[in-house]
């Protein structure tokens, strides 16, 4: 691979021979809002754009429901101040990372959401790939911009970690250009050697995705953080040949077509979870990939012969493949118990594929479970990827009569509002808890309860009820 083409300047590459120029915040941002940044010149700004080792100290919970993001706590470092296509200093790993068979030990952190390993990269107008021009991994390539209106403060921020065998980056709450922190994104990438328990084995890079709220600043012709030119989620060698385009993101809503032809809806991204191996030699076929809607970790279910709408959960999956005009064959299993679950597949155009599974905890008793997932591409050489989503099943003696005479929700499923009544006049104790087990609300309740569930994201709850030391459930659709 020629490396030369990878020097690139703020809005395509540092070059050979080309000039300095200081110049002020001001000053690049009006060039830049206005498309008259020089390609040939490297602009240096006049602030102080050094990195001083500043630790996180704020709160040491997870960023969102996700359970593959990693908590922030102290041991994260900033990896550059506030800034506008920014980067950090060069950052050598402890460990080797394999891209496609060429082995690198240091990178580049860059503020617009990606890494880079031959140099570091300011631009900020995403690409589709794959592209020659660059050799990065990015979880979500746009025009991040940290810093606040008053250019003294900031909106968000970029922290790392590094253990032995991996390297953790979160763009924590990071606002858009030209510094708009109306909408925030939080996402996160991991890449590893491949032994790091963060990351599954058999993968060297992770994607995670908390809440996910705008796709495009000012200068790259969005308006209010959409629109415009689209932000680029996905793998790019450079070579032309080795890469892998998750999506293109332009649009609020959940909207999502695969890598390929229209633009995708960027609250897809929200609570998903992407898992794929980078590793070995130059391969002209990418194996399939295989996204986790919201699922990071065990599912929680009940067991037992009544109620059967609280004993079974469902869930989706989505199974892409990066290469344009491959078919896909994707089968479902539960090894234990096939009966357990049902499939429905809904291809999306060649490229992807979305599976609705749904478990039945009434057929099995308690105990660990998995249901595998497993894609095939048609390429050459053929390619598989195998996912596998943990199911604790639960005893659970709840009876149906007992249930009935304890509470009852509506409507259900619901939008805006939950209602929930006691049938017995009593005072109980009610939380409402997602399918990972996170609470979303929690508080007393007397003959009756409205609670706001517009800000939930769509899904499936259970609604928990104690009351005299007795815990009744149910189970709460939201659309």
């Amino acid at each position: 691979m020629k490396r030369w083409l990878l020097l690139i300047s703020l809005t395509s590459g540092f070059a050979f021979g080309q000039s300095t120029q200081l110049i002020s915040v001001e000053e690049y941002n009006q060039l830049k809002i206005n498309g008259g940044l020089d390609p040939v010149i490297n602009y240096q700004l006049t602030a102080n754009t050094e990195n001083p080792v500043v630790h996180y100290s704020g709160s040491q919970e997870k960023n969102g429901v996700c359970n593959c993001m990693v908590p922030l706590d102290s041991t994260f470092i900033l990896a550059m101040q506030p800034n506008d296509d920014q980067y950090s200093n060069l950052i050598s790993l402890p460990f080797t990372f394999d891209f496609y068979g060429n082995t690198y030990n240091s990178l580049y952190i860059n503020n617009n959401g990606n890494i880079s390993f031959l140099a570091q990269y300011s631009t900020f107008t995403a690409n589709p790939f794959p592209d020659s021009s660059y050799n990065m991994i990015a979880p979500f390539w746009g025009d991040v911009d940290t810093r606040d209106s008053t250019m003294t403060g900031n909106i968000g921020n970029v922290w790392y970690k590094l253990t032995p065998n991996a390297l953790v980056v979160v763009w924590d709450h990071v606002g858009y250009f030209m510094t708009h922190g109306d909408k925030t994104n939080t996402f996160q990438l991991v890449i590893s050697d491949g032994t790091d328990p963060l990351i599954p084995i058999g993968n060297n890079v992770s994607f995670c995705y908390s809440d996910m709220q705008w796709t495009t600043g000012d200068a790259s012709s969005g308006s209010g953080g959409f629109g415009g030119v689209p932000a680029t989620v996905g793998v790019n060698y450079g070579n032309g040949v080795d890469y892998f385009q998750v999506g293109r993101f332009d649009q609020p809503g959940t909207g999502f077509d695969g890598p390929y032809n229209n633009s995708d809806q960027i609250d897809f991204l929200d609570n998903m979870e992407m898992y794929f191996n980078v590793a070995g030699a130059s391969s002209s076929n990418t194996p399939p990939m295989v996204i986790a809607a919201g699922i990071c970790d065990t599912i929680d279910v009940y067991s037992g012969d009544t109620l059967k709408s609280i004993h079974t959960v469902d869930f989706t999956v989505m199974v892409a493949t990066p290469e344009i005009n491959q078919t896909l064959q994707v089968g479902v299993t539960c090894p234990a118990y096939p009966n357990a679950i049902s499939v429905t597949q809904t291809p999306i155009g060649n490229e992807f594929v979305v599976v609705d599974i749904t478990f039945d905890a009434t057929l099995v008793p308690p105990g660990m479970y998995n249901v595998l997932i497993t894609a095939t591409d048609n390429g050459t050489p053929v390619a598989t990827t195998t996912k596998s989503i943990p199911i604790h099943v639960q005893a659970n003696t709840l009876e149906l009569a007992e249930f009935e005479n304890t509470f009852s929700i509506y409507p259900n499923p619901g939008f805006d509002k939950l209602n929930i009544r006691l049938n017995n006049g009593k005072q109980a104790m009610v939380e409402v808890v997602d399918l990972l087990g996170n609470s979303v609300y929690s508080g007393e309740i007397g003959s009756t309860k409205s609670i706001d569930i517009a800000h939930l994201n769509a899904g499936i709850y259970v609604v928990k009820v104690t009351m005299d030391n007795q815990v009744s459930s149910t189970r709460f659709i939201k659309n």
